[in-house]
């Protein structure tokens, strides 16, 4: 049976990962092993625990203990559960949650790159992505087309951030992920080196005039092709593009120059993921 404590004490030490913790702190790599993430819908939290993540409390409405949360408490045990009203639920947090549940989980162990690639065909390699809503939906994009695993340059936004792992609708538990590199010194250089010796060919997506179309069959005859996907505005940066083997661009019409990242690697992911 879950524990139900009523939120008396927005200031509560058990209510900080809620209300007071940045995203750095709850990720704590200092001590990963006490890193958490926070979990946002009923969807994305059976997501999450599908997928073998702990809880570590729940913070919701009252009306959904007995409602949406009910098979998600069943799951769960003796895991505290903190509830109030909306309005103040809203006040501890500073947002409206998401039909109104939400969990504190603990941080799954980091991987190896290496260890993820290992039988991976089509990897995408995200460089410096740092809105959360992009991350999510590249990962929401991955997971439904193909791509066996997501690498992120150390700058990358974390994809456990509670709204990255919203957007993506719980699909960053299903697409294996790891960042390639531990400074931000390691980009591009040591980071794509390593994909070069896993086997990848390295194709950025770039506006450059020498670019492949996307469609272009030498892309489709890689045995193992990593896509790189640039940060929003810039793109990728040069010395990113110069390094890969190819460059890649989506053609256009009416004067369009270029999509969003996301949609960007939804459309690549379609063309160069097909088996």
């Amino acid at each position: 049976m879950p524990q139900v404590i009523e939120v008396r004490d927005l200031n509560a030490p058990e209510l900080a990962p809620y209300a007071r913790l940045t995203q750095a702190q709850l990720r704590s790599r200092a001590d990963p092993a006490q890193g958490l993430f926070i979990a946002e819908s009923p969807k994305v939290i059976a997501s999450a625990l599908d997928a073998g993540c702990v809880p570590v409390s729940f913070l919701m409405e009252r009306r959904h203990i007995e409602g949406d949360a009910a098979a998600l408490l069943e799951r769960c045990g003796a895991v505290p559960v903190y509830t109030a009203d909306r309005g103040v639920l809203a006040d501890l947090t500073g947002y409206t949650l998401t039909r109104g549940v939400l969990c504190a989980m603990r941080r799954p162990a980091p991987q190896a790159a290496e260890d993820i690639c290992a039988g991976a065909a089509r990897v995408a390699v995200l460089e410096n992505i740092v809105d959360s809503t992009n991350v999510g939906a590249i990962f929401r994009s991955a997971a439904a087309l193909g791509v066996d695993a997501v690498l992120l340059s150390p700058s990358c936004c974390d994809p456990l951030c509670r709204r990255a792992v919203r957007v993506s609708m719980g699909t960053v538990f299903a697409v294996p992920w790891a960042y390639l590199g531990e400074q931000a010194s390691d980009w591009p250089g040591e980071c794509l080196r390593r994909l070069e010796a896993m086997g990848f060919a390295t194709a950025a997506l770039a506006l450059t005039p020498d670019a492949l179309g996307v469609d272009d069959p030498r892309l489709a005859a890689e045995p193992r092709l990593a896509m790189v996907l640039g940060t929003e505005g810039d793109g990728l940066a040069p010395a990113t593009v110069a390094r890969c083997r190819y460059a890649v661009r989506i053609p256009m019409r009416r004067g369009v120059d270029s999509l969003n990242v996301a949609a960007a690697g939804a459309v690549a992911f379609w063309q160069l993921c097909a088996r």
